[in-house]
């Protein structure tokens, strides 16, 4: 026999219903949402270009909307899926950027579904991607990452040539529309003058034309704005050494730096470096492919460690860089995985050798003498 007392209803619904209602783990909404923006936007790009993917169930509310609604509605299909598929990487790592871009794009990629494939389901699932979007904001609070104007160089070549290649296949997938029989360099013509507005050589029958030249239209305005966008926003550098900050580290490596051969390399004008808030010690670092990677065991006074190796771990989560460290010392390595985490990989030592002293005879060397052999008959030899 069981009692449920007034007014709990929670044993009286399954825990796999109460986890569904509930929704997803907060933290696991980036991930979630990048992954399903990129399906979506996916989806938006291909409505926009194959003529078959645009007809749906729900085809037959085209007659409450305006005529002149399905080229321009093909258009922002197209453009809301690339922004997506741009934006999706962003939104795993928790940028604010990319999230507040995604929150404007969502409900026009819905519009764009409802409005030139008739999707019901498409409209449900940009909405419900906005809204986990809005409840869940307080997940993307990174901050850019360092960034240069040769971004938007990269922007304009790479998304160039993607426009070029998908304005091919726009113009390719109408074939029962098109007027006469246009050669690969007419196609080619007309997505090149089409991504500039102008009409080109090649026609269509009914208003194909139409939704050719809108498609092709918002593919170059995309490429011009995004490019437009990156070349005149602020910089954000990455992070150099200042003159104030290579003086500490050269206070700190006088007074701690006998017990580390590598600390002079902690100098390097290309990294970065966080003090402790004592600032008795310091982590350099440098920031590769968004890897926040610091280089070898914390500088300066050991019981100050933790509190730089801390600072380090809040720089990491206030961008979603991803935190490393190579080449840390054993001392270094027991330390860092205490206070952060991270598991140690064990991938050589080092050695200071007396070269005038320095001999392989001995029972010592026998090991290195074995070594030393084995390299030799695989044919590989040193020169210094």
């Amino acid at each position: 026999m069981s009692v449920t007392l007034d007014g709990d209803n929670s044993v009286s619904v399954p825990q796999r219903v109460r986890r569904l209602l509930r929704g997803p783990r907060p933290e696991s909404v980036p991930a979630l949402v990048g992954t399903a923006c990129t399906v979506v936007g996916l989806i938006d790009v291909a409505a926009g270009v194959f003529p078959r993917f645009r007809h749906s169930r729900m085809h037959t509310l085209a007659e409450v909307l305006p005529g002149a609604l399905g080229p321009f509605a093909a258009a922002l299909s197209l453009s809301a899926g690339m922004l997506l598929l741009l934006l999706a990487h962003g939104l795993k790592r928790h940028k604010r950027r990319a999230w507040r871009a995604a929150v404007l794009l969502l409900p026009a990629g819905a519009a764009a579904q409802f409005a030139y494939r008739h999707s019901i389901v498409g409209v449900i699932v940009s909405l419900t991607l906005c809204w986990l979007l809005v409840r869940h904001r307080d997940q993307f609070r990174a901050l850019p990452d360092p960034r240069s104007r040769w971004r938007a160089l990269a922007n304009f070549v790479l998304l160039g040539a993607g426009s070029l290649g998908l304005g091919l296949i726009i113009v390719s997938v109408h074939p029962g529309r098109v007027i006469g029989d246009p050669s690969i360099a007419d196609r080619l013509q007309h997505v090149l003058y089409g991504l500039f507005g102008v009409e080109g050589p090649i026609d269509y029958a009914g208003r194909t034309g139409w939704t050719v030249a809108y498609s092709l239209g918002a593919l170059g305005l995309l490429t011009a704005v995004t490019t437009i966008y990156l070349a005149f926003r602020p910089e954000h550098p990455a992070a150099r050494l200042t003159e104030d900050d290579e003086s500490r580290l050269r206070a700190l490596l006088e007074r701690h730096g006998g017990r580390d051969s590598l600390g002079h390399f902690a100098l390097r004008r290309d990294k970065g470096v966080v003090f402790s808030p004592s600032g008795k010690a310091a982590v350099c670092y440098r920031v590769v492919s968004g890897v926040m990677l610091a280089g070898g065991d914390p500088i300066g006074d050991v019981e100050a460690w933790p509190g730089a190796i801390e600072r380090f771990m809040d720089e990491a989560r206030a961008h979603s860089w991803t935190p490393a460290v190579m080449g840390c010392s054993e001392t270094g390595g027991q330390v860092w995985t205490r206070e952060t985490g991270l598991t140690a990989l064990e991938l050589g030592d080092e050695a200071v050798v007396d070269v005038a002293d320095f001999s392989l005879s001995g029972r010592a060397m026998r090991n290195v003498r074995q070594m030393v052999k084995r390299i030799e008959r695989n044919g590989y030899e040193t020169r210094v």
